[in-house]
This record gives structure tokens, C-alpha cells and sequence, in this order.
């Protein structure tokens, strides 16, 4: 019963830290930050596996009725399971109120933008690569302190390893299906 109360408080805006019904298991309403992180975690590659096979690979592999391509709004095309992803982190970073944010970054970025900036983030990134298991950490970003979670990326299905093999900007060009492509990176903040 605990799970499903989580999980729902959980869906209903992510009020847990500050929710006495929202039980947490130290018995004061407060998810751990963990426990928060890897929950959120399972949503975010469920979604992007979803869209993955279920749209990329079928529309663009299996049925080839349409592409899935870099530059989608210009060319009328699906965005990338990449895109996906960043369009709904940029969604809740709008949100100045979130107690969350996340972003996909890899050690072999695409788009440089996407590489690591932080001593944090390359240690991170490092670890989920060289051990293929999630990273727990804290930081302090901007004078505030955030509980930080690196969990491995991997390559879903061969729309995903083909789009960094084949991309002109790729700096690694051997990913197979299953492969650590990066990771996604969960940031709670811990302070008050």
C-alpha cells in the first residue's frame, strides 16, 4: 500500500516533501531523495522507451512511413528519443517551483551542449559508464544543494545506436543495442 501511496502522491505534483498523508518511510511524509529519484527515473525511460520502439523504431524501421531526424520541424519529421526527452526536461525546468530537474548528457555528447560541465557530472557520468549501475551524490549548484542521481543511458533500439553511429558529430561511432549511450542525470534539491 505504501507504493501506491507513494506513487501517487508522486503523480499528484510531487508534493511529498511537504504532504503528511504522503507516507515515506522515516514516518515524517518525506520520500527520500532516492527513492524520488529512481521513481522518477522509471517514468522518464519508460516514457522515452516507449516512444522509442513504439513510434521511432515502428514508424521509421518497421513500417518506414516516416523518419525520425535531427532537425524535425524543418524537415516534417518525428524528434528523436533525445529530443523527446530534453523537450519535456526544458517543460519542467520552466517550472520555478519543481523540486526536480533533468537533462541527458553523455561522456560521447552529439550536441555539445548535452557533454558534462560539472566535476559532478564527470564523475557521474563515468561511473554509469564504466559500471553500467546508478551514481548517487551530492552537490551544491548556484549556493543551493541538491541530492544528484546519474543513471545509465543505454541504447534502447537500433534507431537509437544507428542516430549516434551515423551522426557527422558523433565522437564515438561502435554503439551496439544495449550500449551505455550517457545518462540521465536527476537533481532534488535537499535544502530548505
Amino acid at each position: 500500500m505504501k507504493r501506491i501511496e507513494k506513487g501517487i502522491c508522486l503523480w499528484l505534483g510531487l508534493s511529498v516533501f511537504a504532504s503528511s498523508g504522503c507516507g515515506g518511510g522515516r514516518g515524517d511524509g518525506k520520500l527520500p531523495p532516492q527513492e524520488m529519484t529512481d521513481t522518477l527515473f522509471a517514468v522518464i525511460s519508460a516514457n522515452r522507451e516507449a516512444y522509442a520502439s513504439a513510434v521511432v523504431d515502428r514508424l521509421q524501421y518497421q513500417e518506414q512511413i516516416m523518419e525520425a531526424k535531427e532537425h524535425f520541424r524543418e524537415e516534417k519529421a518525428l524528434p528523436l528519443p533525445a529530443q523527446m526527452l530534453r523537450m519535456s526536461a526544458e517543460t519542467i525546468n520552466q517550472n520555478k517551483d519543481a523540486l526536480f530537474s533533468y537533462a541527458l548528457l553523455s561522456p560521447w555528447p552529439l550536441n555539445k551542449q548535452n557533454g558534462p560541465r560539472t566535476e559532478s557530472e564527470k564523475v557521474g557520468l563515468r561511473r554509469v559508464a564504466e559500471t553500467g549501475k546508478s551514481h548517487y551524490t551530492e552537490e551544491t549548484i548556484g549556493g543551493r544543494t541538491y541530492f544528484s542521481a546519474y543513471y545509465p543511458d543505454k541504447g534502447v533500439v537500433e534507431a537509437c545506436v544507428k542516430c549516434h553511429n551515423d551522426h557527422p558529430d558523433s565522437p564515438r561511432k561502435d554503439f551496439r543495442v544495449g550500449d551505455i549511450l550517457g545518462g540521465i542525470v536527476i537533481r532534488v534539491r535537499i535544502d530548505e
